[in-house]
């Protein structure tokens, strides 16, 4: 695999968004940024200067260059044109790359040549991380004090394989903490076990203790994050496990967040999980989505509602 950042580019506002985050991204990485334009390039242009050219015409590719070079004249910008459809376009290139950004319009789809279902297949099926950026999205959010602006992590302890390469995920969200200097949050949404009355009718439930459950939970927390927390000391670190839904209480949370990190398993298919889908739909910051393995089938009974 190269090192490199690579952003898909079709010319609109939000891929153009998405190429500034993999610039900004790319240079602190001190990493190359590979723009990534589907399908075939368009030829030279053969009307008079004066005359504009249809809107199809226009070499998307080349204009986010020259406007990304304005803006970071150190970045190292390598222009790809990828034929093909843009699914498999995108999947290629990011089997190259150590991340894939893309535009992001949120509840109404993707931008310009990754619509719909599309780009979620792409997410879905990608081997490294993949980040959605709003068209909305600009530089001046990102420089907000730091304090208000952390790194958010969605972390479903049911959903990771803590023992194997499921610490993809909490690594990533470190390393995104740690580039830009700025705190780490975690957040652990949980709900009281549903009980289902058995046997005769008048048999009595045990009533889950609440204390006792968060508790566990609280220590599984702990323990899964102790690696990264001794590796990265430099990086302010706040835990908060909450009661309720998880994509309402990540939706909340990512309000005053810079980037929001959630995971994908391996073994979900090509499909992103509800909670995944509805940060990706409705979370204005950028999101970044993080293959990692998942845990045996078996020990997935009860997992909250990824």
């Amino acid at each position: 695999m190269r090192r490199t950042i690579t952003a898909g580019i079709d010319g609109s506002l939000e891929s153009l968004a998405a190429a500034e985050w993999a610039a900004r991204e790319a240079l602190l990485r001190d990493l190359p940024l590979a723009l990534v334009q589907a399908g075939p390039r368009p030829l030279p242009r053969t009307h008079p200067s004066g005359i504009d050219a249809p809107a199809g015409q226009e070499d998307h590719l080349d204009s986010a260059v020259r406007e990304l070079l304005v803006g970071f004249p150190e970045l190292h910008v390598v222009p790809m044109c990828r034929p093909g459809p843009a699914g498999d376009a995108l999947l290629a290139a990011a089997g190259e790359s150590e991340m894939l950004v893309l535009g992001s319009r949120g509840f109404s789809g993707l931008a310009g040549f990754v619509i719909g279902s599309v780009a979620l297949d792409v997410t879905a099926r990608a081997r490294v991380p993949v980040v959605l950026v709003r068209g909305g999205w600009t530089a001046d959010e990102a420089s907000l004090p730091a304090q208000a602006r952390p790194v958010l992590l969605g972390l479903d302890l049911d959903g990771l394989d803590l023992e194997s390469a499921g610490d993809e995920l909490i690594s990533f969200a470190f390393d995104m903490a740690a580039a830009r200097g700025v705190p780490l949050e975690v957040l652990h949404s949980w709900r009281l076990p549903q009980l289902y009355p058995y046997g005769r009718a008048y048999d009595p439930l045990p009533a889950p203790d609440a204390a006792v459950l968060a508790a566990e939970r609280q220590q599984a927390l702990t323990s899964a994050l102790r690696p990264w927390r001794d590796k990265h000391a430099e990086v302010p670190l706040r835990v908060r496990l909450v009661a309720g839904r998880a994509a309402h209480q990540l939706l909340k949370a990512a309000t005053r967040a810079s980037l929001l990190v959630v995971g994908h398993r391996d073994g979900a298919g090509t499909r992103l999980g509800p909670v995944t889908q509805a940060a990706v739909h409705h979370v204005a910051c950028p999101v970044a989505i993080v293959p990692h393995d998942h845990v045996p089938e078996a020990a997935t009974v009860g997992a909250a509602e990824r």
